[in-house]
């Protein structure tokens, strides 16, 4: 009798045991992984090297001279933003120079920029801000032509700090989206210096670059600037980098002597390295010349990047 009994009871237990041996184990998912904090300061820099050369034999008979050119461009960014407050820092530069069989060495392009600003944030996209910043370039500038004989010969009508433009803004920013922003200084003092500015006036006249003589700085106290930048990827390949600055002075605030700077650079990348840059100039100075000036440069050649940051969803 108890034999009877006890065979169910065993045959139930070994059902049960082999039913939860079977019974799949549940692994719970892993918790989602916080997104890393954005860094104090964001930063980023762009280079770029390029280089073209012909060399022709010296029988070549389709014409033509031997040449090499250089240029090379950067750009470097220090951004930070706490609450209201934000400090941006941009360092831009560009050199380019060509040295051509029977003309010799020849400058291109040559920018030395330096900006700062402090900004407090007044509302989502309109800020208070103070800046400094600094417009130069690195090398002589020479001015070719020919004298009364009919033969060549070279002026000097630039150099390094010669001139050089060191502006304070007052006023006010307007930030519509991350890759634009637009300054508004109704108050930019600026110093105009100019290193011995004596050696120009045979090609610039009694006040080159607005300087006297015997002086080598100009002050500009009552005056406004205005100041423009666009920086955004135009596709994944291809960024447009614009800058427009305007400069009034107060006495002379008539559209004729207005002073107007637009820098473009289009650059695009055709590998991992490599890049095509198109990068132009446009200047109206009317202590320079009453006309507009212009630079235009095309280069072919390797490019380099990085930024410790994740660019916004636009």
């Amino acid at each position: 009798m108890k034999t009877r009994l006890l065979l169910p009871l065993v045959a139930l237990c070994g059902t049960l045991s082999v039913r939860a041996q079977t019974t799949p184990t549940v692994i719970p998912d892993p918790a989602p992984t916080a997104p890393a904090p954005d860094p104090l300061w964001r930063k980023s820099l762009k280079t770029g090297l390029g280089l073209n050369e012909a060399l022709l034999s010296s029988n070549w008979r389709g014409g033509g001279v031997n040449t090499i050119g250089f240029n090379a461009l950067a750009n470097a960014r220090a951004n930070r933003k706490s609450g209201a407050h934000s400090f941006d820092n941009e360092a831009d530069f560009l050199f380019a120079f060509s040295q051509t069989k029977g003309l010799g060495y020849r400058k291109g392009q040559d920018r030395l920029y330096l900006d700062t600003k402090y900004g407090w944030a007044m509302s989502t996209k309109w800020d208070m801000f103070v800046s400094l910043n600094l417009l130069s370039q690195f090398a002589p500038g020479y001015k070719y032509d020919k004298d009364a004989n009919g033969d060549e010969r070279a002026r000097q009508v630039s150099d390094f700090f010669a001139p050089a433009f060191l502006t304070a803004a007052y006023g006010f920013e307007y930030r519509p989206a991350p890759y634009f922003h637009l300054r508004l200084a109704p108050f930019a003092p600026r110093l105009t210096v100019v290193n011995r500015a004596d050696r120009f006036v045979d090609v610039l006249g009694d006040t080159p670059y607005g300087v006297n003589p015997g002086h080598s700085t100009r002050w500009e106290i009552l005056a406004a600037q205005i100041l423009a930048e666009l920086d955004r990827n135009i596709s994944p390949n291809v960024n447009l980098k614009a800058r427009y600055l305007l400069f009034a002075n107060y006495r002379n605030i008539n559209p004729q002597e207005i002073d107007h700077r637009l820098d473009v650079g289009l650059t695009a990348k055709v590998g991992k390295y490599v890049n095509v840059a198109l990068n132009g100039i446009a200047l109206y100075d009317y202590d320079q010349d009453g006309a507009v000036q212009f630079s235009q440069g095309l280069t072919l050649g390797v490019a380099y990047s990085v930024q410790n940051f994740v660019d916004a969803k636009k």
